[in-house]
Order: C-alpha cells, then sequence, then structure tokens
C-alpha cells in the first residue's frame, strides 16, 4: 500500500511526475534560500537583543503553527503522546531553542562566518554521532570526508587563536537535536509545534516581565520594530513548510545538496554585506570543509545509485530521515 500524507494522499503519486518533482525542486531551494537569508532579518530587530528576540520567535512561532496544525486537521498527533514522548520533545525543545538562540546571538555579534561552518560541518557531525550512539558503520570515504574535517576545523581553530565555539555549538546541538528526532514520531509541523508548546510558556512569561520591568523594545521601539518580531513567527515557520511540501517530492540526495545553499548564503552575507574578516587562512579551513562535503556528497550519490530505486514505503522513511538530519531551519 503506498504511503500517505495528510497534504495530498499517496507520496509515490507525488513524486513520479514532472511538474511534481519541479515544483519540489522550486520549494526546496526557496527554503534553503530563505534559511540562508535569515541573518539579514535578524540584524533588523538587533536593538531587541539575542534573547529577547529569541523568545518572541517561540511565541509568535507557537501562535502560527498551532493555527496551521489547526487548520489542517493534525493536532491530533499530539494527544496521543506519552510521558517518555513528551521528556524527548522536551529535550529536542532545549537543543533547538539553544541552537537558535546561538544564531541570533551570532548575527548581532557579526560572527555569521562561524554560524556558516557550523552548518557546513553538521552533516558530517550527523553521521559520526549515528556511529557513536546508534553503532552504525562508515564507508571508507565517509571516514575519509570526517578526517578532512577534523583537520579544517583545527586550521580554523588556528585561525582564531580560540575553538571556534559558536559553530561548534551550532552543528552539535541541531545533530543531536536530528538524532532525538529520529525516537518521536511526528512530522515536521507537528513536531516544531510541539516544541514551541514546550518552550512557548517560557518566552511569554520573559516577555511579559521585560513589559512590566520596562525593559522591552516591542511596542516601544515603533510599529515596524513591533511587526518584524511578530513577522519572526512566519520568518520561522514559512521555510518549514516549503522544505516539507519538498521533502515529498524530490529525492533525499536531492534535498541532500540543497542543504548547503543555507551556510552558503549565510557566508556571503556575512563577507559581502556584514563585511566580516575572512583571511586567506580562514578561507583554506572553509576549503578544506568544501572537500569533505564534496567526498561525502559524491560517496552519498554513488551508494544512491548503486542501492537503485526505492520503494515507496523506502522513500517515504527515507524523506523522514532527510526531515531530521538535513539542515533545515526549525534550526535556522
Amino acid at each position: 500500500m503506498p504511503a500517505t500524507t495528510p497534504e495530498t494522499g499517496p507520496a509515490s503519486d507525488r513524486t513520479n511526475t514532472g511538474p511534481s518533482r519541479r515544483r519540489g525542486l522550486a520549494a526546496g531551494v526557496a527554503a534553503y534560500v530563505l534559511w540562508g537569508a535569515t541573518p539579514g532579518f535578524w540584524a533588523l530587530v538587533d536593538q531587541a537583543g539575542a534573547v529577547e528576540i529569541l523568545a518572541h520567535r517561540l511565541a509568535w512561532t507557537l501562535v502560527l503553527m498551532a493555527l496551521v496544525c489547526l487548520l489542517l486537521g493534525r493536532l491530533s498527533a499530539l494527544r496521543g503522546l506519552g510521558p517518555r514522548r513528551w521528556a524527548l520533545i522536551a529535550v529536542a525543545a532545549i537543543l533547538i531553542a539553544v541552537n537558535w538562540g546561538v544564531y541570533i546571538y551570532a548575527v548581532l555579534t557579526e560572527r555569521v562566518i562561524e554560524v556558516s561552518l557550523g552548518y557546513y560541518i553538521n552533516p558530517l557531525l550527523s553521521v559520526l554521532l549515528g556511529v557513536m550512539v546508534l553503532g552504525e558503520r562508515l564507508r571508507r570515504m565517509q571516514w575519509i570526508a570526517l578526517g578532512v574535517a577534523v583537520v579544517a576545523v583545527l586550521v580554523v581553530t588556528l585561525d582564531y587563536g580560540r575553538l571556534p565555539v559558536i559553530a561548534l555549538v551550532v552543528a552539535s546541538s541541531f545533530a543531536v537535536y536530528g538524532l532525538l528526532k529520529k525516537t518521536v514520531p511526528l512530522d515536521s509541523l507537528n513536531s516544531l509545534t510541539a516544541e514551541s508548546m514546550v518552550l512557548a510558556p517560557f518566552a511569554v512569561a520573559y516577555l511579559v516581565w521585560l513589559q512590566v520591568t520596562g525593559a522591552a523594545t516591542f511596542l516601544v521601539d515603533g510599529p515596524l520594530h513591533s511587526a518584524l518580531l511578530v513577522a519572526a513567527g512566519p520568518v520561522t515557520a514559512l521555510p518549514l513548510l516549503l522544505f516539507g511540501f519538498a521533502a515529498q517530492r524530490i529525492p533525499l540526495t536531492v534535498m541532500g545538496m540543497l542543504q548547503y545553499l543555507a551556510p552558503t548564503l549565510q557566508l556571503l552575507w556575512a563577507v559581502l554585506i556584514a563585511h566580516e574578516p575572512m583571511p586567506v587562512s580562514r578561507w583554506i579551513g572553509f576549503a578544506l570543509v568544501w572537500l569533505a562535503l564534496a567526498v561525502f556528497s559524491i560517496d552519498a550519490m554513488r551508494t544512491a545509485r548503486r542501492a537503485g530505486a526505492p520503494t515507496p514505503d523506502a522513500a517515504t522513511a527515507a524523506r523522514r530521515q532527510t526531515e531530521s538530519t538535513v539542515s533545515r531551519p526549525d534550526q535556522l
């Protein structure tokens, strides 16, 4: 029996046609371009500070996602979750909040280059976690890619004169987040909604405290600023909706290649717009990361070709794995 999804029916019906794949590819590119452009958005509300921005992002994301899930009839999936799964969701929510908070902080302190490095090495770190936690075995090319990535981090460390902490926190928080997502049977919409439900009460309490103490910028620094803070919800949700649409219609290997669009755009924004310093030694470190990702991606494509076309059930499983391991923003 073909796999189905709540949106439009059998998954195989949507992935076997050229127009469907083209629409999926367009949605995937749009999702990653939007995620790559988010430094420009967070820079627009920099007077609020990273913590206030994060709190608004959490609160307005819950409002929007709850509305979307309600309209699509998707909230029922949350009712049957037991205490253990809610505990895992809570841990995942904390990890994604750390990821978001560090990302916003990096934008406000002009350290987006480190963020882009973190999202470049995230897929490799996810593979390493699979070995350490799930007992997965790596192919030789994957080991080579990981080795090159380690050398790249060492080169960047020498360049900075310190560990690239932001890059490592961004990469590790999302890698562990992706690992946890494998244990909770929720799609991306319900997952983000559930995580927002865990975090939003704390975010709202913090925002109320800011308003009471007079430290808030919301409703104080002008209507445009307030509107932009509210827009943090759609900025978070829209790429996720596009990602979900794309992941159901194009192959896993294509999604895996598209994920590098976001950190590439972040890097370009940091260098060309924010004018963050990028000496030759740092370029060398990034070149090594790109080499590692090229080896990793070529190996993945060769393995996919040898495996042949998956069955509909296998394709659905692959899409679910993509949502938990491919860079997407609920992380950005």
